[in-house]
């Protein structure tokens, strides 16, 4: 009978017996990798953490102690020994469980997050309130190395070092985050793991002791196993010692016969104490092992070959944004461009390979990557940083303090606008509209399509100040593309279909839907003016001046939060121009946070498609209709 079906909770798990832990662990690999390739998902960091989870689990008495996983897409083993499995084939699936830890899922999820570094701070305060309650129970962290550059994390390892309380950090070092690793800490860390005179002591030292007739082998294999605690003592952890923590590793994070005691003698300890434990990411599936960058957050694959199921037929738009920002790169030496660990998932890898010394990579350390482009733009280069939407939320005040209030041009490209699909909840592009409108200085675009992005891109490199553009996960439409990016006229929009009765206002993703729309209402003898704004500030207030005079009724349009994005831009506008007597709506995203789900079912229920706009215009017109009777 299956170990893992066994297993319904902790407890069940602590019934085996430590030699039937790898078999546990081999069953979990073949529960994991199946549905991931059937609906993808973060595969790789997931295989590697397996063993460290079932020990975790194994010694520790969860849900009393607490578990706070950085990231939290690791987590797919703890889902599954926390009475998920029969649920497992619904992660990251509209209205199944989430491919992140959720406190509202299950008790064993201490902790929400989606983005790296959160985790230590948290577990510092979970610290905090465990001595204000009088509790004595464990709480352990585990931190991806990637995350080390996270100055978050750094903050929280001060306060951990300076309170001296129980807390364990697990430092999982598999030497990457999403790409390669970079930066000091990973050398430091790649350092202490392949020392020469720490390799060079270990070979010598097994020889010596398999050369001791009868006793040597025995005593070799208690060496072996006491090996992991004596590199703290030749290779000590003098960053961690200095901040304050006990260090103990590194450790082969694979073996059951080192981890197991290590961490039960790890947990004993008092004050803080930083295990470090070097893993392989995406173990036990070769593609993942070759492979581990495109396995971290994979498509739908083949399982024999690791390939994916589906390829798209168009690109991406961000790879239309970055053969933009090739050619201007290529005409303009200040170009340079700035990742936060994100090069493959922003589409910069076009980039490196054409400029190598133009990129730079700083790590996940968004707020960095911010001001170090305001330093940059600040010497006249003319800096680009890809970002995901929700990633930029991280550097809000960089972008508030260190680049507007100089009026410095560095250019934002927001990829992910709007929803994401299956990372659900904190990784939605919902709020860069309202958290970048109202800051002064900043100017903020969005394309309809593939074509105007590249004309965006050309547009943003020859403002004087900071510029953002803004694009959505997925393939492109598939227009005609001009030869060369122009730059568009400042704060202009485009009227593409002029009406009497409403005027749709639509931006970014949603003005092809806004066309779509605009055409069935014509075949029911409406007639419906689009607008595509182009730009969310400066806002082309001429034209929706034009408009909004000939029209019955004013729709917004926008895939972002209604709360201070596109439609409350036009609504204030209207307000400051004296129109009252219009009726407005703004279709937008609600008042919460958006769940997981694929992009056009999510786009459906919150009423973003061609569809959606006809019945938020009908029923904006049937308003109009009575207020006009009562007037």
């Amino acid at each position: 009978m299956s170990f893992l079906n066994r297993i319904e909770s902790p407890d069940d798990l602590k019934k085996l017996s430590p030699e039937e832990l790898p078999q546990l662990c081999e069953e979990i690999r073949q529960q994991i990798i199946p549905v991931i390739a059937n609906i993808g998902g973060h595969l790789a960091s997931n295989l590697g953490v397996v063993e460290l989870t079932v020990a975790m689990h194994y010694l520790l008495n969860t849900p009393e102690d607490l578990i706070v996983w950085d990231t939290s897409n690791q987590a797919y083993t703890h889902k599954l020994l926390t009475g998920r499995r029969e649920q497992f084939h619904t992660i990251r699936q509209f209205g199944g469980m989430s491919g992140f830890c959720k406190r509202e899922e299950s008790p064993y999820d201490t902790f929400n997050a989606g983005h790296a570094g959160t985790g230590v701070s948290a577990a510092v305060g979970f610290v905090e309130a465990r001595e204000q309650k009088g509790q004595s129970h464990k709480v352990v962290c585990v931190v991806g190395d990637g995350a080390l550059t996270s100055g978050l994390t750094l903050e929280g390892l001060q306060q951990a070092g300076d309170r001296q309380k129980d807390l364990v950090v697990i430092l999982n070092d598999n030497q990457m985050s999403i790409s390669k690793n970079v930066g000091a800490i990973s050398a430091y860390l790649n350092r202490t793991i392949t020392g020469e005179f720490y390799s060079k002591l270990k070979e010598e030292t097994s020889q010596i002791l398999g050369s001791i007739p009868q006793i040597g082998e025995p005593v070799k294999k208690m060496a072996s196993r006491a090996q992991e605690l004596a590199k703290g003592l030749v290779l000590p952890g003098l960053l961690f010692e200095e901040l304050g923590f006990r260090y103990v590793g590194p450790m082969e994070g694979h073996n059951f016969e080192h981890i197991l005691p290590t961490l039960q003698n790890v947990l004993k300890l008092k004050g803080p104490t930083l295990l470090h434990v070097v893993t392989k990411k995406g173990l036990g599936y070769e593609p993942a092992m070759k492979n581990p960058v495109w396995f971290h957050a994979c498509s739908p694959f083949d399982i024999q070959t690791g390939k994916p199921t589906k390829k798209a037929v168009r690109p991406s738009y961000s790879a239309i944004a970055m053969e933009a920002l090739v050619k201007l790169a290529s005409v303009d030496k200040r170009i340079v461009a700035i990742t936060a660990a994100m090069c493959e998932g922003t589409g910069l890898s076009v980039f490196e390979k054409a400029f190598p010394d133009r990129l730079y990579d700083v790590g996940i350390a968004e707020q960095h990557a911010v001001t170090f482009a305001a330093g940059l733009a600040a010497q006249g280069m003319r800096p680009v940083i890809p970002i995901y939407s929700t990633f930029l939320q991280r550097a809000y005040d960089q972008v508030v303090h260190d680049v507007a209030t100089q009026n410095l041009p560095v250019t934002f490209c927001i990829d992910r606008g709007g929803l994401v699909a299956e990372d659900g909840t904190t990784h939605h592009g919902a709020f860069d509209f309202a958290f970048l409108r109202h800051i002064p200085n900043m100017t903020i675009m969005a394309p309809k399509d593939e074509n105007e992005l590249q004309h965006m891109m050309k547009t943003c490199l020859t403002a004087p100040g900071p510029t953002a553009v803004r694009y959505p996960r997925g393939s492109v439409l598939g227009v005609p593309m001009d030869a060369e990016p122009k730059a568009l006229p400042m704060g202009k929009g485009e009227l593409l279909k002029s009406g009497q009765d409403i005027a749709l206002v639509a931006v970014g993703v949603t003005v092809h839907k806004a066309l779509e729309a605009a055409e069935r209402l014509e075949q029911e003898g409406i007639s419906a003016a689009v607008i595509n704004a182009r730009f969310v500030k400066p806002l082309d207030g001429e034209l929706i001046r034009e408009v909004s005079q000939q029209v019955k009724c004013l729709l917004t349009i926008e895939e972002s939060s209604r709360m201070g994005g596109f439609g409350s831009a036009v609504l204030e506008f209207l307000s400051d121009e004296g129109v009252t007597n219009l009726p407005t709506k703004c279709l937008g995203l609600p008042d919460w946070y958006i769940e997981q789900g694929p992009q056009e079912l999510l786009r459906e229920k919150y009423g973003l498609t061609a569809d959606g706009i006809y019945e938020q215009a009908k029923q904006l017109l049937a308003k109009a209709s009575i207020q006009t009777v009562l007037a």
